[in-house]
């Protein structure tokens, strides 16, 4: 059902009614986002991609930032709920619009959150169990060549106005689409359907695929061309736009920079205590290769998945209770492998707004058949529990005390990001990393967080190493010296650390938010601690929390230090 303009209430509107209207005119605008979410049920259509499509969701964002302006004027005396919903609602359509106006939207290619992985990535969220759910993946199918075809509208209209995307990220796109084409993967998902509709899925999953054949040639051979000589670093105005998207905030970038390379050398040094407690002698860099030949490993894909499952339900049942408490729907989520053709790094999806979809981790494999655990445990507390899926859960169990827009559009990496790196922390303060071995991996993992501050706001701004460092001191920041810098001190894949490299180029101003998301956690929490002195509560603070909705840094702390 198509929503046509605000939708009707009994009572005069408030910021979170209007909150809610703009969700519904969104999921109108972009059904994939109405699927993610689970409030569009059979929907089969895809977004309009083209330049058209991007200015009418501009200009539903004006609209409803005037809505807003008519009820959150100067000296409004508003509930506390309704003054939340403002404040995020405002701060994200300005950020969005200031973007817009940018013209960022003209120059979307990148190795995660680009229009092509959503067109794949739909597919993923819709539901598929029964005979009509299948129609309605066959018919989406059949969607996907008009979707691309306003994409590529779009990106000829970006050349035009010479907002390009770098080469390096048109490259990794074409290698991403390469091996969803090697795998056929349109034809290999629509396998999973009943055997009655097995044809004419396999005939709407070849319109896909061609229209991905018929992209990525115009991708190689008309785009890169064109694009050639676009910098990989977008420069300070692009980055602070882009971070505020990220953030919620218009940064200090210098301050934040500063920070990362004061985490750097305070992790630098607690990894040569772990490293020392796991092989005495021997560089953090060292027992990481030792680990990764010799630690405990686990062997096979159902089988690292299995594990990864039993991890999150342990977790789940010690700290409910005692940490947490939990309802019952937020007590289910799911271990999945990431298909082929995925960017290396680990995620999370959430659940549908019903829970009819339960929350799920994603792991891509990269080919291999064996995992070693260390650096993997500290990740799924990040991706699982009690990392994303307790928060965005929970976000979604209490989503009628906040409004929709607060636990899903709204939200705001550096809120759900921090949450999750915080969560790392804390399952390294109640002891679960005490194994020398999971330790490390965790500090590894807090490591790299540092490093993307350092090097993403580096690049793009175009800054120099400190001249106190040992590490090329004084010289400007490349994506080689980045990724010289990344691999000398991180234990990751050499393949996982060059799509961060990419990923870093290609999404300005997103790796930052862990970290800093994280400072501000941990700053709200040591103030409601220092507030409420010996009658701190620890569970009640993680709910009350919990339960907050999206907030951007802005006010992210300040929010956090008011809870009991």
């Amino acid at each position: 059902m198509r929503h046509d303009g605000p939708v009707p209430h009994d009572h005069p509107p408030t910021p979170r009614s209007i909150a809610d209207d703009h969700v519904e005119t969104l999921a109108d605008l972009n059904p994939i986002l109405g699927t993610a979410l689970g409030i569009r049920p059979g929907a089969d259509a895809l977004p309009d991609l083209s330049p058209d499509g991007i200015e009418a969701q501009a200009q539903a964002e004006r609209a409803t930032l005037a809505r807003l302006d008519a009820v959150d004027t100067p000296g409004a005396d508003l509930p506390e709920a309704e003054r939340r919903a403002a404040r995020l609602l405002r701060e994200r359509l300005s950020a969005t619009l200031a973007l817009h106006d940018a013209g960022e939207n003209f120059r979307q290619v990148n190795n995660l959150f680009s229009p092509v992985q959503s067109l794949r990535s739909v597919f993923l969220l819709m539901p598929a169990s029964t005979p009509d759910d299948w129609a309605v993946i066959g018919r989406r199918m059949r969607n996907v060549p008009d979707a691309i075809r306003g994409y590529r509208a779009t990106l000829d209209e970006g050349v035009a106005r010479v907002l390009c995307a770098a080469p390096r990220q048109v490259e990794t796109v074409v290698e991403q689409i390469d091996t969803w084409l090697a795998s056929d993967w349109y034809a290999t998902f629509a396998a999973g359907g009943p055997d009655g509709q097995h044809d004419e899925l396999q005939a709407a999953a070849a319109v896909s695929t061609g229209a991905l054949a018929e992209l990525r040639e115009y991708l190689a051979g008309t785009y890169l061309p064109a694009v050639a000589g676009t910098p990989d670093a977008v420069g300070r105005e692009r980055y602070t736009l882009n971070a505020r998207r990220w953030t919620g905030s218009d940064l200090d970038l210098e301050d934040a920079y500063a920070y990362g390379w004061a985490e750097y050398r305070r992790l630098a040094e607690e990894m040569r205590a772990a490293a020392d407690a796991v092989r005495p002698g021997h560089t953090p860099l060292a027992v990481m290769r030792h680990l990764d030949e010799h630690g405990a490993a686990v062997e096979g894909v159902d089988e690292v998945r299995a594990w990864l499952q039993s991890l999150m339900d342990e977790a789940m049942r010690e700290l409910d209770g005692t940490h947490v408490d939990l309802a019952e729907p937020v007590k289910t989520v799911e271990a999945m492998i990431a298909p082929p053709g995925s960017a290396a790094a680990p995620y999370y999806t959430r659940p549908s707004l019903d829970f009819s979809r339960p929350g799920r981790t994603w792991l891509p494999t990269l080919d291999a058949t064996r995992f070693p655990v260390w650096n993997l445990v500290s990740t799924w507390y990040h991706e699982g529990v009690p990392g994303h899926h307790l928060q965005l859960a929970q976000w979604v169990h209490v989503a009628d005390q906040l409004s929709r827009y607060q636990v899903s559009v709204g939200s705001v990496s550096a809120t759900t990001e921090g949450w999750a790196l915080y969560a790392e922390r804390l399952m390294d303060e109640l002891g679960y990393l005490s194994d020398p071995a999971r330790r490390l991996g965790y500090l590894d993992a807090q490591m790299m967080r540092a490093i993307r501050v350092i090097i993403d706001i580096g690049m793009h701004l175009g800054l120099r190493i400190p001249h106190t460092e040992h590490f090329h001191p004084g010289e400007t920041w490349t994506p080689e010296l980045a990724r010289e810098f990344f691999g000398a001190h991180s234990g990751r894949e050499p393949t996982f650390l060059d799509s961060e490299i990419v990923r870093y180029l290609g999404v300005p101003g997103q790796a930052i938010s862990y970290k800093l998301g994280e400072r501000a956690w941990l700053a709200g929490r040591d103030a409601a601690r220092a507030a409420g002195g010996a009658g701190f509560d620890l569970k009640a603070w993680h709910m009350a929390a919990l339960s907050l909705g999206s907030l951007g840094l802005d006010d992210l702390t300040d929010e956090l230090a008011r809870l009991p």
